[in-house]
């Protein structure tokens, strides 16, 4: 029989260590917590809105450092939380008290929302002592609670896309902002997972032709009390408060099955899932900020402690704190979530925020520590995407090219090298001819190949490619911190004027600067990443940092316009290009030389005189055109079923100097070339037979298809 959800639960068992967290059997809930360093562990049981404490459950069973009960009576749907007595002793890095509600590290479902309160914080604020102190208030009021989850669902015949590497075109989107202006989908439902499995949405997505979609931090977060109390929202979510639960703000319905609807519709669609997950810091900040979960549970076990002074954290982050993942049960708590959004989610992949701090060992960032030894050998982890972030803001931090195989990498060379050459920096030909080429000298050296590289222009951290042409300062006054936060170098140019204007030279300089760089981010080898907004020309009026704007600055801009129909139909037409050429996905790295049978080069680097590049043209301080031909024929790869990759031969032009450049074409007896795409015209495809030289336009970009002429 059930009980009445305000009778208290009369049965308390045992229970197991394992599984961590609350979980539904059918016919009852097992709790378990970890605290190595606790010395008692109180459940507290709420009513079904988490508004009221209507019991408290001493967890009197404790099994190597786990704290663990089973209530037979207990049902899906309860709002639970804990607390947890031990020494509050800061300067050893313990900061219990039992004072404070605690959120389960291992929360699948929350139940009511984070109130900002001084009875938050697990000392007194504004003592002069500050932490050191000790506060008595109870903070459960103010609190969220954990609420068990049946997490039975029907998948039917779901399956993973499985999209091969160097087949994927990766579109980062924000949950909330991609739809929240979107006329085609219901006005209840904007800004959640719902909208974004809606049919408009999914037509969109499937129109432009990507493959993934990479979504900005879908766990649960925390809005930081410093934007609260200016008015403002923590936009972006990296500031993980649950690393199981969905955030409940993308649910239209509040359920969890939500999100695996999504997931679900996007599969049927040929779309693949990634998560932005950050495992590296949580929301609980500094010393100095509130007691919510693990800092409570056991901040000594879950956090890098400063080892000459334990009261205060070793941060790598810039956000105050860092997971400790040398210890056995936080590298546990990253792993079980890993595993719990990849089977019970169906997600495909992971894009690692700040993933350097995820390697530090001592202190030190260890590329094949103990997290990249448990993924490499966990056998459901090492099947999913794994993407790094290769940097953190630790000594030592930035190790682009440097992680593991099996794992891609954002390549923040490949956004700097390209946004150099299009602003028109002197010498850095060399390194674009490296980035357009799949970046081997980053990758080739340890076995891995182009599908290595995440190549991207903009990502959501800074400029998007409409402001990236139209400002050369950042412009973020409406954070309120005076301008000063987001990245001063975005090695940006505004084609002649600051922001908006009605110059019609310059609007027209800026699409084709846009076009430029969509279609060198299209064209490369690697894998490309599009930011969600950039096909339609989406502003954010100089802004390169609306962590904090969730509003229109931060929301996509769904008006129609005839640019943005123009542009986006410019991407969805380059990305077709790349799908039906393999010449655009190769698995292995150019080598310089004939392959198989070829007698030509699989690359050669062209002048404008269409001679061959030479040591001193890659030296040159003032080479702003280059020329790539790549071999169709010297396609060493093959197709999924083992059969040889064949492809006409092409030739990228890029001029990023203001003048044109008659640029002569390697032209042999019956050669004939199309014309397939020129940022410079409106309509490129276009027959050219075997003309002597082609007329590359100041600032622009072409491809042109050679085939030989049927005979």
């Amino acid at each position: 029989m059930t009980k009445h959800p305000h009778t208290p639960l009369s049965a308390v068992w045992p229970g197991k260590p394992y599984p961590l967290g609350a979980t539904w059997d059918g016919q009852g809930v097992n709790f378990a917590v970890f605290s190595k360093h606790g010395e008692k562990a109180e459940l507290c049981i709420f009513d079904d809105k988490g508004r009221h404490e209507r019991q408290r459950i001493v967890l009197r069973e404790r099994t190597n450092d786990v704290w663990h009960c089973y209530l037979p009576e207990a049902r899906p749907g309860m709002a639970y939380g804990l607390r947890i007595h031990g020494p509050y002793k800061p300067e050893q890095g313990h900061r219990f008290n039992p004072n404070k509600l605690l959120l389960d590290p291992y929360a699948k479902d929350l139940v009511g929302e984070l109130r900002w309160g001084d009875a938050l914080y697990g000392y007194s604020v504004g003592s002069k002592r500050q932490d050191l102190s000790f506060d008595r208030r109870d903070s459960a009021a103010f609190m969220p609670k954990g609420r068990v989850l049946e997490t039975a669902f029907t998948w039917g015949d779901d399956r993973r896309p499985e999209v091969p590497w160097q087949d994927m075109v990766i579109y980062e989107l924000h949950v909330r902002g991609f739809t929240m202006q979107h006329p085609a989908v219901p006005e209840p439902l904007r800004g959640t997972y719902a909208a974004l499995g809606c049919a408009p949405v999914i037509d969109y997505l499937q129109r432009l032709g990507v493959t993934t979609v990479e979504l900005l931090p879908v766990h649960a977060f925390l809005n930081d009390r410093h934007l609260a109390e200016q008015g403002l929202q923590n936009y972006w979510g990296y500031n993980t408060l649950a690393y199981f639960a969905p955030e409940v703000r993308y649910s239209a319905s509040g359920k969890v099955k939500e999100f695996k609807t999504l997931v679900k519709t996007l599969h049927s669609a040929g779309i693949e899932v990634i998560l932005d997950v950050v495992y590296n810091h949580t929301c609980e900040g500094n010393h100095l900020g509130p007691t919510l979960s693990m800092r409570g549970v056991d901040n000594a076990s879950y956090y890098i402690a400063n080892a000459e002074q334990p009261r205060y954290y070793d941060d790598f982050t810039g956000c105050g704190n860092t997971v400790n993942l040398e210890q056995p049960r936080a590298l546990q708590l990253v792993m079980d979530s890993l595993r719990y959004w990849a089977e019970e989610m169906h997600v495909d992949g992971f894009r690692f925020d700040l993933a350097s701090a995820l390697a530090r060992e001592a202190g030190k960032v260890e590329n094949l520590g103990g997290f990249f030894d448990a993924i490499r050998q966990d056998p459901t982890l090492n099947q999913v995407k794994l993407i790094a972030e290769p940097w953190d803001l630790g000594h030592g931090g930035y190790q682009v090219g440097n992680f593991p195989p099996g794992w891609a990498e954002w390549n923040d060379r490949y956004r700097d090298g390209l946004r150099g050459w299009w602003k028109g920096d002197a010498g850095v030909v060399g390194d674009v001819a490296h980035r357009l080429a799949g970046s081997q000298d980053l990758y080739g050296w340890s076995g891995k190949g182009p599908h290595a590289s995440i190549n991207f222009i903009t990502a959501h951290d800074g400029f998007t490619l409409h402001d990236l042409v139209s400002y050369n300062d950042k412009h973020n006054e409406a954070n309120g911190e005076d301008n000063r936060d987001g990245n001063s170098n975005n090695m940006s140019w505004n084609c002649g004027a600051e922001g908006p204007t009605d110059d019609p030279e310059i609007n027209a300089l800026r699409e084709r600067q846009k076009r430029n760089f969509l279609a060198t981010l299209l064209l490369s080898q690697g894998v490309p990443m599009l930011l969600a907004g950039d096909e339609r020309g989406h502003t954010q009026n100089g802004n390169n940092n609306v962590y904090c704007q969730d509003n229109a600055l931060g929301w996509l801009d769904w008006t129609p316009r005839p640019e943005a129909d123009s542009l986006r139909d410019f991407v969805a037409r380059l990305i077709r290009v790349r799908r039906e050429h393999p010449s655009f996905r190769r698995r292995s790295f150019f080598r310089g030389q004939p392959a198989g049978d070829s007698e030509t080069k699989d690359v050669v680097w062209l002048r404008p005189d269409g001679q061959e590049m030479t040591p001193p043209d890659w030296e040159g301080e003032h080479v702003r055109c280059l020329g790539m031909l790549f071999s169709g024929t010297g396609i060493t790869d093959v197709g999924p079923r083992g059969e040889p990759q064949r492809d006409d031969d092409f030739l990228l032009l890029l001029n990023a100097y203001h003048d044109p450049v008659p640029f002569t074409m390697p032209t042999r007896p019956g050669d004939r070339w199309t014309r397939m795409v020129d940022t410079a015209r409106e309509s490129a495809l276009s027959l050219l037979l075997a003309e002597a030289t082609y007329p590359l336009q100041g600032r622009s970009l072409a491809l042109l298809r050679r085939s030989l002429a049927a005979s």
